[in-house]
């Protein structure tokens, strides 16, 4: 078995390790720097009660535990479904070098994890989405970026 192929295989198994765990829904990752497995991860919402406990949200926090990080440049990526929007904006904001994934969304949305509602309600206006957005006390809001503009000792990201 080729590695990418065998890192896809990791991410299913985690998938089916966790789902016959009871530990959350049928998603598994994980990620891959120089070869090896430096994290892991499957679906933990349930067992968490953990919204954001999605495979490759715990994945990701894993791999940066163990490489003592907050991004993950030189690394890949193997998760055993396409990510929803939550775990794509993960996935981005950890910067990996590259995804590769299992089944797509539409195969989610066959057995009743459909992430569409998610992606037609980004576009809509505040007032128009299913929960609402209120922006609430927006100079007051803006200090602690007023204060991060002009500090000194920062780590940019």
């Amino acid at each position: 078995m080729m590695c990418k192929e065998k890192f896809m295989k990791e991410a299913v198994d985690a998938a089916l390790k966790g789902m016959n765990n009871n530990e959350g829904g049928p998603f598994g990752c994980v990620v891959v720097k120089d070869g090896k497995i430096v994290g892991r991860g499957n679906n933990k919402v349930t067992s968490t009660n953990d919204p954001t406990a999605h495979a490759e949200v715990t994945a990701i926090r894993d791999a940066c535990k163990n490489l003592n990080t907050f991004q993950l440049d030189g690394c890949e990526i193997y998760t055993s479904c396409e990510p929803c929007p939550m775990c794509l904006g993960a996935i981005y904001w950890a910067r990996p070098d590259k995804v590769y994934y299992g089944s797509n969304q539409e195969d989610a949305a066959n057995i009743g994890f459909d992430d569409a509602f998610i992606y037609k309600e980004i576009p809509l206006p505040y007032e128009k989405r299913s929960i609402p957005f209120i922006q609430l006390e927006r100079d007051m809001a803006l200090a602690p970026f007023k204060a991060w503009s002009i500090k000194d000792n920062k780590t940019v990201y």
